[in-house]
């Protein structure tokens, strides 16, 4: 992280005695992956200027075990989750945000049966609650009147039925949100769940994201929005296959929002 943005841990919290309104869950990607770092830096810098009192658990945070759990290694996806709600029940984390819809969908529907039961929101429906209080104000700034087109993640729409909250964001830019054909309940996956992610595709005529990429590009969107570090990777992985990457950008929520005031 840069000097400019400071991220407490649930250490130093509790050492000072204090308790944060939210637990940011950082997620793999958005701890270690170059292009989801910054997404994690956008959301950050939104918390600090909305004055959101928040921590991260820091070196104490390991993968919630969603990809161990969707290629097939039950055992070693319970051994994950275990020590992580070991640690958030010693916190006694009572909210957690994630701008993840892979750990958002296992902490918050897979952790209760194994004793780690909490409210969990993703950062878009986080960022329209704050906005909602008034406790954060959205300039169209840069997005005015830019075509944007959104992206459903799998596990933030059909698996819990989260559409408007991302939405309801880009329409605050004062942009063009312009839908593609399979969108909502409809929409179409970008290829990387399952685990995929970290696997080579298997042969066929054409891979998924590529797939994904065109319908999105057919709109001539000056922005593909998305809502998770996955879809971000898959997506931005087909615009360059398309030779599209000067024209077109993909962006989380949380950028455009944090890049709309320059934060």
């Amino acid at each position: 992280m840069t000097e400019d943005i400071k991220v407490p841990t649930m250490a130093e919290m509790l050492a000072e005695g204090k308790q944060p309104e939210v637990l940011f869950w950082v997620g793999c990607a958005g701890s270690f992956d170059d292009r989801a770092k910054k997404i994690t830096k956008a959301f950050v810098k939104i918390l600090n200027r909305a004055n959101i009192s928040f921590a991260v658990l820091g070196t104490e945070e390991s993968c919630t075990g969603d990809p161990a759990k969707r290629a097939g290694n039950e055992f070693l996806f319970q051994m994950q989750a275990m020590m992580n709600i070991e640690v958030l029940n010693a916190y006694e984390a009572k909210k957690i945000v994630t701008a993840c819809p892979h750990c958002f969908n296992t902490l918050k529907n897979e952790y209760p049966e194994l004793g780690g039961k909490y409210e969990v929101v993703h950062h878009t429906q986080y960022l329209k609650s704050l906005l909602d209080e008034g406790r954060l104000t959205i300039e169209g700034g840069q997005f005015k009147g830019k075509r944007i087109t959104f992206h459903d993640p799998c596990y933030l729409g059909r698996a819990n039925n989260i559409y408007e909250a991302p939405r309801d964001l880009i329409r605050k830019l004062d942009a063009e949100l312009v839908e593609m054909k399979r969108s909502r309940t409809n929409g179409l996956c970008c290829g990387a769940g399952g685990a995929q992610m970290f696997k080579e595709p298997e042969p066929g005529f054409k891979d998924i994201n590529v797939e994904r990429t065109e319908e999105a590009l057919s709109l001539e969107p000056k922005i593909i929005a998305a809502g998770c570090p996955f879809c971000n990777t898959m997506l931005t992985d087909g615009v360059k296959s398309k030779e599209k990457e000067s024209d077109v950008k993909v962006m989380d929520v949380a950028e455009l929002i944090a890049n709309a005031q320059d934060l």
